[in-house]
């Protein structure tokens, strides 16, 4: 078990607590490579309250109207706090918390996230745009993910269920990632980085905007970690348990958007090779086990108005992901054997709302999803002597129509109702409402009060997929869908014009949920609806700007996840906080990032992990070369050492994170 509290989780608080009692002068600004970023950065609080989103809806609406305890990270945000990836991010919001097992980040929400999920349970939009893929139904958040984070304009996270709105997967929540315009990242930019354990990495991009409104840009991006040597002490009698050289981790990613008119396109790709160190799945130690992913998308939108008060939009999207798991097991001749898993995912589809705003009081939105997805396909073989093991080759298709109503009903009262119909290859029909109730007491005080369901197919690995020999794994055709339904009541108060506090009390109750159980007879794991899950909770976030430029968000939740029967799930942390600090120092032309991460001891399959405090810090200026930006980082500050649970597929009860680290990164605007 890992100590709850550390020596650094001490010095982490005291050193938040100095920086938030600082005090700053007035802050002359900062120049910008990123204009777009900087004009939103600059908005006041009671703007950036009313600052329009349109994931929680499939329209545009204030924070203060959505039906959902909407938070909005911005690209300055990113900057602020040097987030790599899109978990790092995610890890900053209340009621989240991010595992990571030396292979893939997964985020889990209000208590819930069991070590192994691949992320099926969040809705992953880019630009609006589905990007779970149609075999794992992952979502991708690590260093295997399509955007490189300079490309991010702002994230919305909408807590809560999203299937009333979206259909499957949206069981937690929505994430929708908003990229940068041409504009935005106006003429060519470079970027190069360099850090810890032989990290590295280069960025070049275009963005164009004319005066006729033609916008596009372009980007390629390349990382390359050699990672770090680590010790397991479950396998200390083989090579005494040190794993060398396999941590490593390398991505190359390229992006394209353009606009003009109604009109717009955008693609990415990425492909990622990631050691993996920790001899899961039954993988022989200290062997040059492997996982190869790449992603692509595409897609075609419009937006365009049809009369006044009436809009269309529409959209036909590409999706495709292949995975390459290679591993080392043991032969019978006493040889290794490579063994190479994987599955090649492929879908498409199309989209159509209507948008009516122009009846009195009422924004009533209707549409319809389509989704093809073409491969579902999985394999596994060893390459010599060659054996196949699986070949396993789907196709399905689902589709939903929705429709959803934001009415006025008096002043300071809104009442949001919605409703969606899905058709799954699987699942069969399903039908899920969501019902908001907003009253504004005061100018000042917002109460909502949330109702909704959702539900999530069971994905075609859960399905089909089979392994045969010991610890392997047994396919069940038979499952059916998880469901969720939730209970919200958020209390919203604004203390002036610059400062906003949030107070959500909340409940789950999970139903049908699908785990892994060994089967009595053979021994095999399986796939079953076997568990229901109760989760409760408070969540208290606060954010202020202040006069001088420095700007504060905080969160502490309280959660209780169990089994229904009171026995606390496993990996569910009761109480996580959160603390972020940005801050200017006008005489270097930079700014400071504080980052504090803390969460209180989980479960384990059969032990627990000690909770854990983890602090980043960060400082950014443009002072010392003209149209350049440098940034120094340091990751894990005081070097804490803290763990997550480890899934049935590791020998290890638990996996320790990332040690400290330091990165650069230089930025140049031509």
């Amino acid at each position: 078990m890992i100590p709850p509290l550390s020596h650094a989780f001490r010095h982490s608080w005291r050193c938040a607590l100095v920086l938030a009692a600082g005090t700053l002068p007035a802050w002359a600004g900062q120049v910008s490579l990123d204009s777009g970023s900087k004009e939103l950065a600059a908005l006041p609080l009671e703007q950036l309250v009313a600052l329009q989103v349109t994931s929680a809806s499939r329209f545009s609406q204030s924070v203060a109207d959505a039906p959902s305890a909407v938070v909005v990270l911005t690209a300055q945000d990113i900057r602020d706090f040097g987030w790599r990836t899109l978990a790092d991010a995610l890890a900053s919001l209340p009621g989240l918390y991010v595992n990571n097992d030396r292979n893939y980040s997964y985020v889990g929400a209000r208590g819930f996230l069991r070590p192994g999920d691949y992320d099926s349970r969040f809705l992953l939009l880019v630009d609006g745009v589905r990007t779970n893929d149609s075999v794992y139904d992952q979502a991708s958040i690590g260093s295997e993910g399509l955007l490189d984070m300079d490309l991010v304009q702002r994230i919305e996270y909408v807590p809560g269920p999203g299937s009333a709105v979206y259909g499957s997967n949206a069981l937690f929540g929505v994430i929708n990632v908003i990229t940068k315009s041409g504009s935005a990242m106006a003429g060519p930019q470079a970027a190069v980085s360099a850090g810890s354990y032989g990290e590295r990495g280069a960025r070049a991009s275009y963005g164009w905007h004319g005066q006729d409104g033609t916008d596009w840009l372009l980007a390629a991006s390349s990382s390359r970690r050699d990672g770090q040597d680590l010790y397991f002490p479950e396998y200390a009698a083989e090579h005494g348990g040190v794993a060398r050289g396999l941590d490593f981790d390398r991505a190359h990613r390229l992006f394209g958007k353009a606009a003009r008119g109604p009109w717009t396109v955008s693609a990415g790709y990425v492909a990622r090779t990631k050691g993996v160190p920790t001899g899961s799945f039954g993988a022989l130690f200290d062997m040059p086990n492997q996982t190869r992913d790449t992603q692509a998308f595409a897609k075609a939108a419009l937006a365009l108005p049809l009369a006044s008060g009436v809009d269309l939009s529409a959209l036909a999207h590409w999706g495709r992901a292949d995975y390459q798991g290679i591993g080392f097991y043991p032969g019978e001749s006493g040889q290794a054997q490579v063994n190479v898993d994987g599955d090649h995912a492929a879908w498409y589809g199309a989209s159509a709302q209507l948008t009516l705003s122009g009846v009195a009081g009422h924004t009533i939105v209707a549409g319809v999803d389509l989704q093809r997805n073409a491969r579902r396909d999985q394999f596994s073989y060893y390459r010599e002597p060659y054996q196949q093991l699986l070949d396993d080759q789907r196709s399905d298709g689902r589709s939903g129509v929705f429709v959803q109503d934001e009415w006025r009903v008096m002043p300071g009262l809104l009442l949001n109702a919605g409703l969606r119909y899905d058709r799954d290859s699987h699942a069969g029909g399903q039908v899920n409402p969501r019902l908001a109730l907003m009253y504004r007491a005061t100018q000042d005080d917002t109460v909502k009060l949330i109702y909704g369901t959702a539900y999530r197919a069971p994905n075609a690995y859960e399905l089909y997929y089979t392994s045969p020999g010991d610890g392997g794994q047994q396919a069940n055709p038979a499952l059916s869908a998880e469901h969720i339904s939730t209970r919200e009541l958020i209390f919203e108060r604004r203390l002036d014009a610059s400062g906003l506090a949030r107070l959500s009390l909340f409940n789950y109750r999970m139903r049908g949920l699908i785990s892994q159980e060994a089967q009595p007879d053979s021994g095999l794991l399986m796939f079953a609806n076997i568990d229901r899950a109760v989760a409760s909770g408070a969540e208290l976030a606060y954010e202020r700007q202040f006069a001088h430029g420095l700007r504060l968000r905080a969160s502490f939740t309280m959660q209780h996840a169990d089994d229904g029967n009171k026995d606390q799930l496993v990996n569910s942390p009761r109480r996580l906080a959160k603390l972020n600090l940005a801050l200017p120092v006008p005489a270097l032309k930079a700014r400071l990032g504080a980052e504090l991460q803390c969460g209180s001891a989980r479960l384990t399959q059969n032990s627990r992990v000690g909770g854990h405090c983890v602090s980043n810090l960060l400082a950014t200026s443009t002072r010392w070369l003209p149209h350049t930006e440098l940034s120094l980082a340091l990751y894990n500050a005081f070097n804490a050492r803290y763990a997550d649970p480890a899934g049935p597929v590791f020998v290890q009860e638990a996996l320790a994170r990332q040690s400290r680290t330091v990165a650069a990164k230089l930025a140049y605007g031509f």
